[in-house]
């Protein structure tokens, strides 16, 4: 018994060793990164602009795959059942954190399948309106709003999405009614919000800086709890005095549960240096792109308080799982 105890310890003991090794050797080959949605979206865009500089500092090419389908939890659920051995990251947007209010089976436990490496950059969104509204001001929307119950509707890009759950949560703190339209692309919510058949638009930023600038829509507020480098005149919801409006959709890297600490701490060391560099900065922020920062462990911690607001959401709003 004495002996097979010893057995198993020096197996624990290598092991171990072995761990730390490769931690400390990392990385030996190209890394993959899979993003769970097709090519072109800003969260493909943005990860692959920031990974110039990550993969010079690494000394190794990452490999970027697209695999997108179930509403991002196709790709996601690879990466949860991948080896944990730093090879192998998802790339995601706070979608992460809508989609178990809106799934009965993931096929995955989005709060201990995977760990948060590191936040990229928020994705900021603003309150667009018809430019042909009378409206300059967050607080004169809502006074009509609410002075014309029924009459007012709100854009967006299907039930469950950021876009959706943004205005849904901005109507209930501000307290009026509005009926949602769902569009099938952002080109053509924002073609209907022009044509002033739709009262808001809870937009990205990027998006609508092009219509903004040309004075086609106005853009009353922006929703992170900060203002917005690119819109810096316009004020935030919560500014405007709607508590607990706030919202902003994000692009962060996540990695398979048991991926050694050096690994991740290492992931996330050389993506904030990448932040930091003007060449990157530069391709972002003018586009209505923040770059972020933080914590690891303010990630994972602002994860599971996300995936627990928005299933209270989708419960006011009776959205049913698919």
């Amino acid at each position: 018994m004495m002996q097979l105890k010893q057995m198993v310890l020096s197996a624990m003991i290598t092991l171990v060793s072995v761990g730390a090794a490769s931690a400390q050797t990392w990385p030996t080959k190209p890394i993959k990164v899979i993003i769970p949605f097709g090519a072109g979206s800003a969260t493909d865009i943005v990860p692959r602009i920031v990974f110039e500089p990550v993969s010079q500092a690494l000394g190794q090419t990452i490999v970027v795959e697209n695999r997108a389908g179930a509403g991002s939890t196709t790709g996601t659920a690879q990466v949860a059942k991948a080896d944990p051995d730093g090879y192998t990251f998802l790339v995601t947007s706070s979608a992460y954190t809508i989609v178990p209010a809106m799934f009965d089976k993931l096929g995955y436990d989005p709060e201990k399948d995977l760990t948060g490496v590191t936040l990229i950059a928020a994705l900021p969104s603003v309150m667009i309106v018809p430019a042909s509204l009378p409206y300059s001001t967050v607080q004169e929307f809502v006074s009509a709003a609410k002075a014309k119950p029924g009459t007012f509707n709100f854009a967006s890009l299907g039930a469950g999405s950021g876009t959706h759950l943004a205005a849904e949560r901005f109507r209930l703190s501000a307290g009026f009614d509005a009926a949602h339209v769902a569009f099938k692309s952002g080109a053509e919510a924002l073609t209907e919000i022009v044509a002033g058949r739709i009262q808001y638009y809870m937009c990205p930023v990027g998006t609508a800086m092009s219509f903004i600038k040309e004075g086609k829509v106005k853009a009353l507020a922006v929703t992170p709890q900060t203002r917005v480098s690119a819109l810096p005149d316009v004020p935030t919801t919560l500014e405007a005095g709607f508590k607990d409006s706030d919202t902003s959709a994000w692009v962060g890297m996540l990695a398979p549960a048991g991926t050694p600490k050096e690994i991740v701490e290492r992931m996330h060391a050389e993506i904030a240096k990448a932040l930091k560099v003007d060449n990157v900065r530069s391709k972002l922020t003018p586009n209505g792109v923040e770059p972020l920062s933080g914590s690891i462990a303010a990630f994972n911690q602002q994860i599971v308080q996300e995936i627990a607001i928005n299933k209270v959401i989708a419960k006011q709003l009776a959205l049913k799982p698919n």
